[in-house]
């Protein structure tokens, strides 16, 4: 009968500089990239220590039978034991070796990226002891939470979901710095778009900064207000289909995925830069920096997305 715990168990057993050990490891990489993270992440611990035991014993163990060949063989398999065995430990190096690989292999956003305050985003405002109805704070929950009004979107505009959940989280800093009522309470308005004259709906009046020849200035607007951040998607999506402004924007989009012959899901850097830098020149926001901002943004967005499927 077939062990179903052997394929673990055998990735544990030897360290990665063992020709099958590595093997196994990247296996089992394919199959569960979170489990192969934290393998490699314990084995990097073992090699720690089976060096530093090697030093140890040759700084303080005088001569005697551990010179023979077989002495020093059999210390060294024992050294390696200690070593694997010993590894892996709750609050051990480990630990924080495992959360650097799991960053640099996209399995978890790490720290919410600072955006700034492109597009007239306002300060937030002092934390409110009360529960609100805000995102949720973690990148990877406010991808997760407006994925389908984001795809909705996208249905409307051929704008990819993932970049407005990009633009989204720029502009609200990952949902901590959302537009708010003067009582506290949400604005759903995700995308930072101001009340001009044709707009009818709720208004929620705040202080922002904006860039006037390029110098950022305290000022206070009115911002459209919705009653579900749904209702902010569909509205960003009627802004951007329905707007000459921004006709090049989505069209840009568009062609920039035609040129690449079949569009990535979700996507692609090069289309992320031309989408933010289209965005820009239409004058979305007055933040020069705009461009390059939101585009860090949808790259970390990107990798979100993949490491999420």
């Amino acid at each position: 009968m077939t062990n179903p715990v052997a394929p673990r168990a055998a990735a544990g057993q030897g360290l990665a500089i063992d020709t099958h050990a590595l093997a196994t490891l990247k296996a089992q990489a394919a199959s569960d990239p979170k489990a192969a993270a934290r393998e490699a992440a314990k084995q990097f611990e073992s090699l720690f220590m089976n060096e530093l035991m090697k030093s140890m014993r040759s700084s303080t163990l005088a001569s005697g039978m551990l010179d023979s060949t077989g002495g020093q063989v059999s210390t060294e398999m024992l050294d390696t034991q200690f070593a694997t065995q010993l590894s892996g430990r709750p609050g051990g190096l480990s630990e924080a070796i495992l959360k650097q690989l799991e960053r640099q292999m996209g399995l978890t956003p790490g720290p919410v990226p600072a955006t700034g305050s492109a597009n007239n985003t306002p300060a937030p405002l002092a934390a409110r002891p009360e529960a609100v109805r805000v995102p949720q704070t973690g990148a990877a929950g406010f991808v997760q939470q407006h994925g389908d009004a984001a795809r909705a979107a996208e249905a409307a505009t051929g704008i990819p979901a993932t970049f407005m959940v990009a633009q989204a989280a720029h502009e609200t800093g990952w949902g901590r710095k959302e537009i708010r009522h003067a009582d506290g309470s949400p604005s759903y308005n995700l995308f930072g778009i101001k009340a001009g004259a044709n707009w009818k709906g709720p208004v929620a009046e705040v202080s922002t900064t904006e860039y006037i020849n390029g110098r950022p200035q305290k000022v206070v607007a009115k911002f459209r207000a919705y009653g579900s951040y749904a209702e902010s998607f569909a509205d960003y999506a009627r802004l951007m289909k329905d707007s000459p402004r921004y006709q090049a924007v989505v069209q840009g989009v568009s062609q920039a995925s035609a040129d690449k012959g079949t569009a990535r899901a979700g996507g692609s850097a090069s289309q992320a830069a031309v989408f933010a830098q289209g965005l820009q020149r239409a004058g979305y926001a007055t933040d020069p920096a705009y461009a390059d901002k939101l585009t860090r943004v949808i790259n970390t967005t990107l990798r979100l997305q993949r490491s999420l499927a």
